[in-house]
């Protein structure tokens, strides 16, 4: 590929941060000075944080191209240092072309200025000339649609009003470049179809966007092609569809213990062991006829606690095709420490042949998610030709407390 067909090159991009564990709150100057001279020679110890890790791509002048990944994965610090806002620890990066930027609301905004000024500054910022802003000014406020709130400081505009003007001053401006995080989640629904068909038109007119959702059908809908990052590393680059599939895990994979895959993210409560159709590991095998799904949970509580089960179901592109939540009248709550085990049965909808995603939750209603396991349980079902439902039945749901001589039926380990 030669640089005259390259809007973006990038190589060996990595980005590293430093993390301070154990260091004591320190509210004053005084009680830092004290603290030091309490422990001269304390030294906390430093993590070093890979953000992103040696990723190369190259992305062809009029590209729509998709960044896939989960939260934490690197892609809002790729578009940082895209954007020339972050610098790279190391690597190297090459935008063929003047670049706009969306990341985040309010960004490259003063709050102080009024929305016809920060109009004028972004397009400065943009290296644009005030006669080529005059031209685009009438048609970004029409865009934007805060004619009313024009000569109003922007620190008093509402989130969705802050960015419909970030997105109508990037994309109308005509960089050659265009950058969108997920901001748009922001606005609602007519917007969101506005822009996306803005960025439809943006595209067709032969500039190159960058565009980063967790909405699969709006990028199936815009980009053709997609990367995939995970823990700061590019782990696939191609199609959307292949990229979607890869993104929530349809590759090659090795079974692992259901319980590995919740992720403790409250003191509370541990999962300890888990079971769907009383099997212990992460592959599920449906029959044809079989739409029954059985969950056994042995949880342990550190505090008293009242939860329920959530399920949901996804199929390959990522989409939710059926909810399931038995109702808080089927919670239960019980005092102190101890085990307790979850027991339900699921009516699956009729669903078409193919492999699917189950995600286990176990929440406190109405306040928290205790312990989550996204997309835990890979389900490969024979199914139907085609499906007939999109919701999930329960036939039962139990909370049964367990003494210490449950444990071997609870399916908990030895020790």
């Amino acid at each position: 590929m030669s640089n005259s067909e390259i809007a973006i090159s990038v190589r060996g991009l990595a980005k590293t941060y430093s993390i301070t564990h154990g260091a004591p709150k320190r509210t004053t100057f005084g009680d830092a000075v004290m603290e030091r001279l309490r422990h001269p020679f304390k030294s906390d110890p430093i993590e070093t944080f890979w953000a992103l890790k040696d990723v190369s791509f190259d992305i062809k002048k009029g590209e729509v191209v998709g960044i896939i990944g989960r939260n934490g994965a690197g892609k809002s610090t790729l578009l940082k240092i895209l954007s020339r806002i972050t610098e790279p620890t190391s690597g190297r990066i090459r935008l063929y072309g003047r670049v706009g930027s969306l990341l985040e609301v309010g960004t490259g905004f003063h709050p102080e200025l009024t929305g016809r000024e920060n109009i004028y500054l972004n397009g400065a910022i943009l290296g644009m000339t005030r006669p080529e802003i005059r031209r685009q000014f009438d048609a970004i406020v029409d865009f934007a649609e805060v004619e009313t709130f024009l000569d109003t400081p922007v620190k008093r505009y509402s989130s969705g009003m802050y960015v419909r003007l970030a997105f109508a001053v990037a994309a109308h401006l005509n960089p050659e470049i265009l950058i969108v995080d997920e901001v748009l989640a922001v606005g609602d629904a007519e917007f969101q179809k506005k822009c996306l068909g803005k960025m439809g038109d943006v595209a067709a007119g032969g500039r190159t966007v960058l565009f980063v959702s967790h909405n699969m059908v709006a990028l199936r809908a815009l980009c053709p092609g997609s990367i995939v990052l995970s823990k700061g590393q590019v782990v696939f680059s191609g199609r959307t569809s292949d990229a979607i599939r890869h993104s929530v895990n349809f590759g090659q994979h090795t079974s692992h213990p259901i319980v590995s895959h919740f992720r403790k993210i409250t003191p509370h409560l541990d999962v300890v062991s888990a079971r769907v159709n009383g099997s212990e590991v992460d592959t599920v095998d449906l029959a044809s006829n079989d739409r029954v799904l059985t969950v056994d949970l042995v949880c342990r509580a550190h505090s008293p606690v009242l939860v329920e089960l959530e399920a949901r179901v996804v199929d390959e592109q990522g989409t939710p095709l059926a909810y399931f939540n038995p109702g808080y009248r089927d919670g239960r709550s019980h005092s102190g420490s101890g085990l307790f085990r979850i027991c339900s049965t699921i009516q699956l909808p009729s669903i078409a042949k193919g492999r699917y995603l189950l995600d286990l939750r176990v929440t406190h209603p109405g306040i928290a998610v205790w312990a989550d396991a996204p997309r835990a349980v890979r389900l490969n079902a024979e199914g139907s030709p085609t499906a007939t439902g999109m919701t999930m039945d329960y036939r039962d749901f139990a909370f049964t407390l367990l003494d210490g001589n449950s444990r071997i039926s609870a399916g908990l380990p030895e020790n």
